[in-house]
């Protein structure tokens, strides 16, 4: 197997470590303010309400951190598998590894002779990375940390679901309810807009959205909780 130097992290690491934040926070914010609603509309005891808040914030944000571990180590196992593949096709079917190559860049739109030129040279010079990017779009000795990746949702699941207990559990009781959902618009708002800049959305509606959602979610678990 061919050993790759650690490399800098390319921007696809990175924006999939800032993606398992944001999820992570939208996630932590709504799970929390949920927990917290119901349990504040059925008792007044504000230990009561902060230790059921506490406890859905860490039991969020392990599930979180654990979810997005066994997700992207699955990616990564996937990676691998294909590039290792790649390594023996390379010394098994090393023309249809140039035949692939060559018809990458014929559908590039560049003419088959010079495809097959620039093919030939590739091969030579970087065989296995050329055909893993050409085949799969794999950055060789580029895998996605799934460490990475739970740390960035563990810790952005725990700050979304502080925000809302706090609110709860430090506003003065005749302005509690609005602390929370001030501190739920905010977040949300703030996931929303991060969210979008990541996937190239409009920021405008996506802030929108995501304060609408954390609205509903006050709005059931409040329902929820008077019924019992």
């Amino acid at each position: 197997m061919v050993k790759i130097k650690q490399q800098k992290k390319t921007m696809e690491e990175k924006l999939n470590t800032l993606r398992a934040g944001v999820l992570g926070s939208n996630d932590g914010i709504l799970t929390v303010v949920g927990v917290l609603v119901s349990v504040a509309a059925a008792t007044t005891d504000r230990f009561t309400i902060f230790i059921a808040g506490l406890s859905d914030l860490l039991a969020c944000a392990f599930s979180m951190a654990s979810g997005e571990y066994a997700s992207v180590s699955t990616q990564k196992d996937t990676e691998k598998s294909a590039v290792a593949q790649e390594e023996r096709l390379l010394k098994t079917d090393f023309a249809g590894e140039l035949q692939a190559v060559t018809d990458y860049y014929v559908n590039k739109g560049v003419s088959r002779e010079t495809s097959a030129a620039i093919a030939a040279d590739l091969l030579k010079k970087k065989p296995l990375a050329t055909v893993v990017r050409v085949k799969y779009d794999i950055e060789l000795g580029h895998y996605l940390n799934p460490w990475d990746a739970a740390f960035s949702s563990l810790f952005s699941a725990a700050a979304g679901g502080l925000f809302p207990l706090m609110a709860m559990t430090l506003a003065p009781e005749a302005y509690k309810w609005y602390a929370v959902i001030l501190a739920v618009a905010f977040t949300s708002a703030l996931t929303g807009y991060i969210s979008s800049k990541l996937g190239n959305g409009l920021v405008k509606v996506a802030v929108i959205r995501n304060i609408i959602i954390g609205l509903i979610t006050i709005t059931i678990h409040y329902g929820v909780g008077k019924l019992f």
